[in-house]
């Protein structure tokens, strides 16, 4: 007979999980609204804000500060940069606490994690001070500790996902102060959108494991692959998607869907369009790219678009037709439509920032029960 073993979790380990999971969702969505109005250089150091914990309330409250050679303050946007940064701050303290409670069981795993996150911690005030290649081979030293812990470890008591979502939540603030530091370099930019999502999707995979609330099903495992495949395809489109935002790419076509610039296929520059790399000292905002180039960035996002949209719907159509899954088929279906539309609307309505930011949104939700299924699916028990 074979016997199956259930961890035991830390009693709450769960209801953590699941508070970290929807300050992820709110990090997301918050930074979605920084980035999209414009704000994501209103504080132009790090991880301070005009030399501020806070931020500035009044302009010549900091008019001395080394900042403002940088970029003149405006009050009006400081506070979203910075709020989005303090969030995000207290996201990685919930995190630091999964991984803590996960690897309690494990030998040295307390202390593993401990001081990985003080090499971190250490190399803050370092970089500060402006002794950034310290800073950076402490930083280095402490995802190195982490990801070597998830090596060794297994899933049995989370700490192997516990440890490497904390490894990506650190690597996450390093993309967020070269947001600022490389002037919203577009590779960044995008690769902090897509550590964002990956953060939220290993978090929501890791509350689900810990409720143990299991779906099961007959054809369970072609049902996994399938979710997986779709969440390839989705996490490509997000980061076109990215791209695209990055570049200021949105409203390359003008107003015009399906068609572009009033053609079905304008001339577009899809060589210089995908340049990741252009080196530092570039200020991004704005976008540097030409018409052409930006027409190819929309066209690439549009194309995997309906590649999506068409799978997405297919794979909802399955799940209607299995026993069960009913109410989870209509949510993908439902929230495929929605996506699909939000970004039209984008287009048409010249990129208003409520749609936009509900645009996002819609992405980490799509995301959200892919992710739930995959976490939640098992064959039945014999």
């Amino acid at each position: 007979m074979n016997v199956t073993f259930k961890p035991t979790w830390y009693r709450n380990f769960h209801r953590i999980a699941w508070l970290a999971v929807a300050l992820a969702l709110c990090v997301i969505v918050f930074g979605a609204f920084v980035r999209l109005s414009n704000a994501g250089l209103s504080c132009p150091d790090w991880p301070t804000c005009y030399g501020r914990a806070a931020w500035p309330t009044v302009a010549h409250e900091i008019s001395d500060h080394d900042a403002t050679a940088i970029r003149p303050v405006e009050v009006h946007k400081a506070w979203r940069e910075q709020f989005h940064r303090m969030i995000a701050g207290l996201l990685g303290v919930l995190t630091l606490t999964l991984a803590l409670l996960a690897a309690r069981k494990r030998r040295y795993g307390v202390a593993q994690v401990i001081v990985a996150a003080a090499l971190v911690a250490v190399s803050i005030p370092l970089y500060m001070k402006g002794q950034h290649v310290a800073a950076s081979v402490l930083a280095a030293t402490g995802e190195a500790v982490l990801l070597l812990a998830a090596l060794r470890w297994n899933n049995s008591d989370l700490s192997r996902v516990a440890a490497l979502t904390l490894a990506v939540i650190v690597f996450q603030a390093l993309l967020g102060m070269w947001t600022v530091t490389w002037l919203l370099k577009p590779i960044v930019v995008m690769g902090h959108l897509i550590g964002g999502l990956l953060t939220f999707s290993l978090l929501l995979w890791m509350a689900w494991r810990a409720t143990d609330l299991p779906i099961r099903l007959a054809d369970a495992v072609t049902v996994r692959r399938l979710l997986i495949l779709g969440i390839v395809l989705l996490g490509v489109q997000i980061a076109l998607g990215g791209w695209t935002s990055a570049n200021y790419a949105a409203l390359a076509c003008g107003n015009d869907f399906p068609t572009c610039v009033g053609q079905w296929m304008p001339k577009h520059d899809f060589r210089e369009a995908f340049v990741l790399w252009r080196g530092i000292g570039v200020d991004y905002e704005g976008g540097i790219l030409d018409g052409e180039a930006r027409i190819a960035i929309q066209l690439a996002h549009r194309a995997m678009a309906m590649v999506v949209f068409v799978y997405l719907l297919g794979l909802a159509i399955k799940l209607l037709r299995t026993p069960g899954m009913l109410g989870w088929g209509v949510l993908l279906a439902l929230l495929t439509l929605a996506q699909v539309g939000l970004g039209i609307a984008n287009v048409k309505l010249s990129l208003p920032l409520t749609i936009a930011v509900l645009h996002n949104a819609g992405a980490a939700l799509l995301l959200f029960v892919l992710v739930s299924l995959l976490a939640r699916m098992r064959a039945p028990e014999h």
